[in-house]
């Protein structure tokens, strides 16, 4: 029995003429993947796309568990596909779907005909199928209304296909087809989320994270790069960007009042994201602000810190309570690294008593008192980049 897995596409349907942009990065980016579990053939047809095993090695459940977070997949569901004809499609059912009616205790039938050429409508086949199955597990009762099993059938183009009901998938859209954007990755819970969002909405990343050995240590770096590695499914491929901060935080400490030091120790973070975006031709700043949550998130101290910036700062948790956030680090799997007690450079020289409304001349006052650029470029050009 031949099996394949069928992929709903989810805001992609509602493009226009450019819809095909967004279906090829759909399928390169299942493609890619896919190419730990075998040789699989990827193509496009009806708003869904096809996943076919090539050879028997294929590990189809493998492939069905990543393409869960792959973004731009509305839902997904491992099918059997055989002849478009109403008693093959039966037995096919019936074959397939043995195991899934020995544990249920009512059934539905439900129908779409995508092929039009197709005799019958969606009802009755529906119906033709349903009362064969009745027939064939005669301990199964038929629900339409709340059934414990749904037998889900397709007629498309190619073939008729038969899976159980969908499973949901990632959503948004496909990662690299809106572009792509510098997200600042800390060890904590929220810059994580905000750059799975972002990613979700078809953005491409790059994770910079700072560092600040030897008041962080070797074991905080490490958490960051696991943080990164656990954004893969849903981000692709990541190269983390680590840019030394030591010498930036200690000049500060040296010249700069104590209740700046946050404000500006974020603007010197904002300066070289952008540094850094703009070698990679990124088009935006990705941050896991959440407003009012610490010292550094008022909305003063956010316009101090993107002051004087070319490019927008995105802030998809801005508006998000704490519990909200950890409740998608818990779904994607981040959360418990996030918590682990290795500090990042964030909680270096923290000042008892930050500004919380900071005022930008004073800002920019105190911080005048730095050689600003010469500290950006020894930033820069001692960067260390970490695949995962």
């Amino acid at each position: 029995m031949e099996e394949i897995i069928l992929l709903k596409q989810g805001e992609i349907v509602l493009k226009g003429l450019n819809k095909r942009h967004f279906e090829q990065k759909l399928e390169a980016n299942v493609r890619r993947q896919l190419a730990a579990f075998g040789d699989f053939k990827v193509y496009t047809a009806q708003s869904t796309v096809y996943v076919e095993p090539q050879d028997p090695s294929c590990d189809t459940a493998g492939a069905f568990g990543v393409m869960r977070c792959v973004f731009g997949v509305s839902s997904l569901s491992r099918a059997a596909a055989c002849e478009k004809d109403p008693d093959v499609i039966f037995e096919t059912a019936k074959s397939y779907m043995k195991e899934d009616f020995a544990k249920a205790k009512s059934f539905k039938v439900e129908s779409k005909r995508a092929d039009k050429r197709f005799p019958m409508t969606s009802i009755e086949l529906s119906q033709y199928v349903g009362g064969l199955l009745q027939e064939a597990f005669p301990g199964v009762a038929v629900d339409v209304h709340t059934p414990e099993l749904t037998v889900g059938l397709e007629v498309r183009d190619f073939k008729a296909y038969v899976h159980a009901a969908p499973v949901r998938g990632a959503g948004g859209m496909p990662v690299g087809s809106n572009g792509r954007a510098v997200s600042l990755l800390s060890g904590g819970i929220d810059s994580p989320v905000a750059t799975y969002m972002i990613a979700k909405r078809g953005i491409s990343i790059i994770p910079v994270h700072f560092f600040s050995f030897p008041y962080t240590s070797e074991q905080a770096k490490e958490k960051v790069l696991t943080l990164a590695k656990k954004l893969t499914p849903y981000c692709g491929d990541l190269a983390v960007e680590i840019v030394p901060f030591t010498e930036i935080q200690q000049e500060m400490r040296k010249v700069c009042p104590e209740e700046y030091f946050t404000v500006i120790m974020r603007r010197f973070m904002m300066k070289i994201a952008e540094r850094i975006a703009d070698r990679n031709d990124c088009k935006a700043l990705v941050t896991g602000e959440s407003l009012g949550q610490v010292a550094s998130q008022t909305v003063e101290s956010m316009a101090a810190t993107e002051s004087g910036l070319t490019l927008p700062v995105l802030r998809p948790v801005v508006g998000m309570d704490k519990e909200e956030i950890v409740q998608i680090a818990r779904k994607i799997g981040t959360f418990e690294t996030s918590i682990l007690p290795y500090e990042d450079c964030c909680t270096v020289f923290t000042p008892r008593r930050p500004k919380t409304r900071p005022r930008l001349p004073e800002v920019e006052a105190a911080e005048a008192e730095l050689d600003v650029e010469g500290l950006i470029e020894k930033a820069l050009a001692g960067i260390e980049r970490v695949k995962v």
